[in-house]
């Protein structure tokens, strides 16, 4: 089945919305992630976890409601956190499909080792419960998160006091937080709601935190904290845009040189938030979740640079585009994206994205500058999950004409068998209707699935050429026997086409015209060429013999030509059903292949490898097609 986006729990700090999917990282199955049902007293818990170990009752309850808002939810949190303590162990498994889209990397298990990620298993060893109990059991999940308040307090004080005050470094060490601003920011709510007291309902029973008045940080105790307190770096940005610089948490990206390291910046990828531009800023401050280059605020575009430009930001969930891309998100909820994309953000996007291409020299077409739903997935097993914002409700064709290359110039048409053509449905005059269920709104604006219609960037491909034919299946997304359709699902890139792709035309037959697409032929609905533009500046993709062309997810170089001191990646094709270009079939590139290449943060080491790869527009994503395997050749007559 499709794999939707999930609701997910958020903590207090990031409550409003998550970002977008993969955003976010680090969501197990739902075999993991079952929990057992709340206790009835959830008050007297994180009493007797309290007493225990001697933490005042008030800071106990003021870090978990900063971290969970006093709820109970099921399995991980976006930065791999369990329970109303936020205990977090993030495993190699988790990041292999999260942001950091490390899926064939040797070195995996290093980007899950920072000790800010696995509290879970120092909250095991510290009271001796088995990790489980720690992740399902509320009552031992609050004594976890107590003892390590406690660990954290006599570590950094020489032992503990009935004064919350007295706790100031404590509550900062547990936020996991390593820059000192947002390690302020964090105590300094975690103590306004102790100054103040709060009470709510939750799903364990009514939970009170009373007043404290006298309660106020000791800001002299953040000495005891290695926080980072640099200089703020300078922004990336044109001087038209009001940029600012916070930084992202060290975990949720690399360090690197780009592209004075020889890694190239090739790609700027463009994203949804899923919730509001101050807790996107929060969550990407939080270590285990994901990051960005940039993220805009939808009302007056507003910019704050969290990495920069250099260094590598754990965006899209394919490690290989995030080693190449710029991650730009914007403020809001793809289901909605026509309610948050203002054109002060069409404007200011377009701003920021041509100061990038021109200084990065990245080309302005749609297979450089990107959605997030146009990231495939590193492997077989990540396909079907990767995320879908900003979706259909991006208006590319005002966006890309924003940006000087407009995408629908020339006459509309749709050329011969073998031709390629531009998808140009336009975006006010081309109304679809899709299906939004509550599991794509993280808004809680969508009660109950149903359909919405509205402007769309994107065409239906359907498996025959009629109104009522069954919508493409792709047997990656929709797996199973009984899968017999693609949907028509807000959240289901795998049926669509989008304004600015490029594909070629397969057949004609009325109204509609058939192109080649993941794998088979779909049909767009096309009378008289309305929704097509003919395309002259291209390359068609052909296989070079008689078997069909492996398509790739990532493009690493060969084991062989990795240095003695770093750990190769694997590159293996996608071998999913129908992916590859097989004989007869034919899609559509642009520009030079790329070389392979991979980057080792431990050591700062470049690899480039000899063959080189298309990045080719396979469906609504695209792959990579080693050049090798296949011929490049203008279409016929040009």
């Amino acid at each position: 089945m499709h794999k939707r986006k999930k609701k997910r729990w958020l903590p207090a700090a990031v409550l409003g919305g998550t970002l977008a999917a993969g955003a976010f990282a680090f969501l197990p199955s739902l075999a993991q992630a079952q929990n057992d049902a709340p206790t009835p007293s959830l008050q007297a818990e994180f009493t007797a976890a309290a007493k225990e170990f001697h933490v005042p009752l008030p800071v106990l309850l003021g870090v978990a409601r900063q971290e969970s808002g006093w709820q109970q939810h099921s399995g991980y949190s976006q930065t791999g956190g369990w329970g109303l303590m936020n205990l977090t162990d993030v495993t190699p498994k988790m990041v292999s499909g999260g942001a950091a889209g490390a899926a064939g990397r040797s070195d995996l298990a290093s980007f899950a080792d920072h000790p800010e990620l696995h509290t879970l298993r120092a909250a095991a060893e510290l009271t001796g419960l088995p990790a489980d109990k720690l992740r399902h059991r509320s009552a031992d999940n609050i004594r976890g998160g107590a003892a390590l308040l406690a660990s954290y307090q006599k570590q950094l004080t020489g032992g503990t006091s009935d004064d919350p005050s007295q706790w100031t470094a404590a509550v900062a060490r547990y936020s996991r937080l390593t820059d000192k601003k947002a390690a302020t920011s964090y105590v300094t709510s975690v103590f306004s709601a102790i100054k103040s007291g709060a009470r709510r309902q939750s799903n364990g029973g009514a939970v009170t935190m009373q007043a404290v008045p006298s309660a106020k940080p000791v800001t002299r105790q953040f000495t005891k904290l290695r926080l980072t307190d640099a200089p703020t770096p300078p922004t990336e940005c044109p001087a038209t845009l009001t940029c600012t610089f916070v930084p992202a948490a060290a975990a949720n990206g690399q360090v690197s040189d780009r592209p004075a390291n020889g890694v190239k910046i090739t790609q700027i990828v463009l994203h949804t938030t899923e919730g509001s531009y101050e807790n996107a800023i929060k969550t990407f401050q939080t270590a285990g979740g994901a990051s960005a280059q940039y993220v805009m605020r939808a009302s007056d575009g507003e910019v704050t640079q969290m990495v920069p430009n250099k260094d590598v930001a754990f965006g899209d969930g394919n490690y290989d585009s995030n080693l190449h891309a710029i991650q730009i998100e914007h403020e809001g909820f793809s289901a909605h994206g026509a309610d948050w994309y203002t054109p002060v953000v069409y404007e200011k996007t377009a701003e920021l994205v041509k100061w990038l291409a021109a200084k990065y020299d990245i080309p302005l077409d749609r297979r450089h500058i990107l959605g997030h739903d146009n990231i495939t997935g590193p492997s077989d097993d990540t396909l079907a999950g990767m995320h879908w914002d900003p979706g259909n409700s991006w208006d590319w064709t005002r966006f890309m004409r924003l940006i000087g290359a407009p995408i629908d110039e020339g006459a509309r048409g749709v050329g011969p068998v073998g031709s390629a053509v531009t998808i140009t449905p336009g975006f006010d005059e081309n109304r679809q209707t899709y299906t939004v269920c509550p599991a794509d709104d993280p808004s809680g604006k969508v009660k109950e699935c149903g359909p919405q219609s509205g402007p769309s960037s994107a065409l239906f491909v359907r498996s025959a050429p009629a109104d009522d034919a069954p919508l493409l299946l792709d047997p990656v997304v929709h797996a199973g026997k009984d899968a017999k359709a693609g949907t028509d699902g807000v959240a289901d890139w795998s049926t669509t086409v989008q304004a600015g792709q490029q594909f070629v035309v397969a057949g004609q037959q009325g109204d509609w015209t058939a192109i080649w697409f993941d794998g088979q032929k779909g049909w767009i609905h096309n009378p008289g060429g309305r929704n097509t533009t003919p395309a002259t500046d291209v390359r068609i993709v052909k296989p070079a013999g008689t078997g069909a062309a492996h398509v790739y997810g990532t493009a690493y170089p060969e084991e062989s030509e990795y240095p003695a001191d770093v750990k190769p990646s694997k590159q293996t094709p996608l071998t999913a059903e129908k992916y590859g270009i097989r004989a007869g079939q034919a899609y559509v590139t642009s520009g030079e292949p790329e070389a392979a290449s991979d980057f080792s943060p431990s050591n700062g080491t470049v690899v480039h490898g000899a063959k080189r790869y298309y990045t080719v527009q396979f469906n609504h994503r695209y792959v990579l097609v080693n050049a090798a395997e296949v011929t490049a050749a203008k279409p016929s007559g040009h």
